[in-house]
C-alpha cells in the first residue's frame, strides 16, 4: 500500500498515469510497449499473468528475452486440462522463465464452497470467482501493474482495448498485444519456432478449464468453445468500470 501511495505522490493517480501512458505509447508496437513498460518507474512492480493457453507463448517469449526474471502468475484452478499443466512446465524450461508462481484456491475455501468440485455445473460465475478471481486478486496484492494477453479481435467486450487500463483505481493493466491480429500471433510463433499448446491442434483455439471448454468448429469464433451455450464471455478476472466482468458488455465500457 505504501509503495502505491508513493507512486501516486510522484506520478499522479492511476487514472492520470493511464491517460498519460496511452498518449505516450499510442503509436508504438507491441514489443516497444512491453519493453518500455518493464522500465517505466511510474508503473511500479509488474507481473505477467498467464494462462499458459493457446496464445500465451507469445508474451512469455517476449518476457524471456527482455526480462526473464519478471514474475509470472499462473492460476491453477485445479480444473485445468493436464495438457495445460504439462505445457506450462515445458515453457518454463524452454524459455528459462525464472519466477513462475503457480497459485491455487485455498483448500479451506474450496472445502467450504465447492467440496465436490461441481459448483461449475450450477453457478459458473461463482466457480470462476472462487477458483480464479479471488486467488488472482490476492496474488496481485503486491503489484502495481500487470500484463495481460488480451486483444481487440477477441470479441465485442475487447474491441476498444487500449494498451493501458485503469483497474479500479488500484492497479494498471497492460495489454501489449491489444492491436495484434490472429495472423500476427501465428507469424510470431512460427518465426520464433515456439511450441504450441497441444490442444490447439485438437480443435481448441481458446483454452480454459476442462469442464467449461469445448472444441470449436471451422468458421466459429475462436472463443465459442468457452462456456458454450452461456451468455458468459469472461472468467471475471478483468475489471470494467470498477466491477468484475460477468458477461457480455455493451456501451462504452472498456
Amino acid at each position: 500500500m505504501q509503495h502505491s501511495l508513493a507512486l501516486s505522490d510522484e506520478f499522479g493517480t492511476v487514472s492520470d498515469r493511464v491517460a498519460r501512458l496511452n498518449a505516450r505509447y499510442k503509436h508504438h508496437s507491441a514489443t516497444s510497449v512491453l519493453e518500455l513498460a518493464l522500465r517505466e518507474r511510474e508503473l511500479g512492480r509488474i507481473a505477467l499473468v498467464s494462462s499458459f493457453g493457446a496464445e500465451s507463448v507469445v508474451l512469455l517469449h517476449m518476457i524471456s528475452v527482455m526480462k526473464p526474471d519478471t514474475p509470472v502468475i499462473f492460476i491453477d484452478t485445479e480444473m485445468l486440462f493436464q495438457e495445460t499443466i504439462d505445457y506450462q512446465l515445458t515453457l518454463i524450461d524452454r524459455l528459462d522463465l525464472r519466477d513462475v508462481r503457480r497459485i491455487r484456491p485455498r483448500p479451506a475455501t474450496l472445502a467450504a464452497h465447492d467440496p465436490d468440485g461441481l459448483l461449475h455445473q450450477s453457478d459458473k460465475d461463482a466457480c470462476c470467482e472462487l477458483r480464479k478471481t479471488v486467488p488472482l486478486q490476492q496474488a496481485l496484492g503486491n503489484f502495481d501493474a500487470w500484463i495481460t494477453g488480451r486483444k481487440r479481435f477477441q470479441g465485442a467486450t475487447r474491441a476498444t482495448l487500449d494498451f493501458f487500463e485503469n483497474e479500479d483505481d488500484s492497479r494498471i493493466k497492460i495489454n501489449p498485444l491489444a492491436h495484434w491480429a490472429p495472423s500476427d500471433l501465428q507469424d510470431y510463433m512460427l518465426n520464433n519456432r515456439l511450441p504450441r499448446h497441444p490442444l490447439v491442434a485438437q480443435g481448441y483455439p481458446s483454452i480454459g478449464c476442462a469442464p467449461c471448454t469445448s472444441k470449436v468448429k471451422d468458421g466459429e469464433d475462436p472463443r465459442a468453445g468457452r462456456w458454450r451455450g452461456e451468455e458468459k464471455t469472461e472468467c471475471g478476472i478483468h475489471f470494467v468500470n470498477g466491477k468484475f466482468v460477468r458477461g457480455p458488455i455493451t456501451g462504452e465500457a472498456k
